[in-house]
């Protein structure tokens, strides 16, 4: 059983939850840059949290699946549509779980945001590399073979359970534990003590177009430099640059593991899914908070996603 990619979108990746445990060895965490996003999709299909999704970005791929599936998308909003083998296209909605009979799954433009994460029930059954499946591409392993999907790629499928869909299935339902969030609001960091950590906060910042996965560049009123690059010791996703342009790199899921670029501290873990979904020329502000502040809102966030969670295993019975 697998998924073969009719078209694949400009950035689409095989991601789970990360790489953990290997960065002592210079090996990037990877994984969904929103993983409660990602976990989300594949409860709402069965999976376990960690099982190995699609992340695409800007725009979605296409995808021609050959079993009866049930398939969910999380994140920003996706024109999404949905054509049985010989029917008629039908459009679909996000945040739910959907069945579906074998047939061509098209997923367009993404809306509100930069990025979404496609689940199918057994997951996305790649070999796993160093305890994970996500893709790291600037490693160039994991996923379809560490790089982004192409074409003609066919991905397996796990072991799903058997459920009978002659049609697509589309229940009235559905959860975002984000949707009370308020979109325009600063993004919170533990600043650090270097003299142009507050300044962040001052500035406004757009998102430039050299962002990637591994960092989100701002272009704005250049901040003043004047601490030299240093030795380089240990950076991790969250941790705020200052290049010598003086123009802020907040590291993202693929950031390297060390950097000598001076630091102005560190985006709260709970922050981190909303720079995921940053697209060329947005606007952001920046607000300092201080760790308990940090740590008490990744415990909110994480309430309400296992609250989320929770909802949808309830529904889906």
């Amino acid at each position: 059983m697998s998924l073969r990619v009719l078209a694949a979108g400009p950035l689409t990746t095989v991601q789970d939850l990360g790489r953990h445990g290997w960065r002592h060895l210079g090996v990037a965490q990877a994984g969904a840059l929103d993983p409660d996003a990602a976990a989300l999709a594949n409860r709402l299909v069965g999976n376990a949290a960690g099982d190995a999704v699609l992340e695409f970005t800007l725009h979605g791929p296409t995808l021609a699946i050959d079993r009866t599936s049930r398939v969910a998308i999380c994140g920003a909003d996706v024109d999404a549509a949905f054509r049985p083998a010989g029917g008629e296209t039908i459009a679909l909605a996000t945040r739910r779980p959907i069945a579906l009979p074998p047939g061509e799954l098209m997923l367009g433009p993404v809306r509100g945001g930069a990025r979404a994460w496609l689940a199918i029930d057994g997951g996305i059954d790649v070999p796993v590399v160093l305890d994970s499946r996500s893709t790291d591409l600037r490693g160039g392993f994991g996923g379809c073979n560490g790089r982004a999907l192409q074409r003609g790629d066919e991905l397996p499928l796990g072991t799903a359970r058997q459920h009978d869909a002659t049609a697509v299935q589309l229940p009235a339902w559905w959860v975002d534990p984000d949707a009370d969030e308020p979109r325009e609001a600063p993004i919170r960091y533990v600043a650090s003590l270097h003299p142009a950590s507050g300044a962040l906060a001052r500035g406004a910042w757009r998102v430039d177009a050299r962002s990637n996965r591994q960092g989100l560049r701002l272009a704005g009123t250049a901040l003043a430099a004047d601490a030299p690059d240093g030795v380089s010791a240990p950076v991790a996703p969250g941790t705020v640059q200052l290049p010598p342009d003086g123009q802020p790199i907040v590291l993202l899921a693929d950031a390297q593991t060390v950097g000598g670029y001076p630091r102005l501290g560190h985006v709260a873990s709970a922050d981190l899914p909303r720079l995921a979904q940053c697209r060329p020329g947005d606007a952001l502000r920046f607000t300092p908070i201080d760790a308990d502040a940090a740590h008490a809102l990744l415990l909110a966030r994480r309430h309400r996603h296992a609250r989320a969670a929770l909802a949808a295993a309830q529904r889906s019975r």
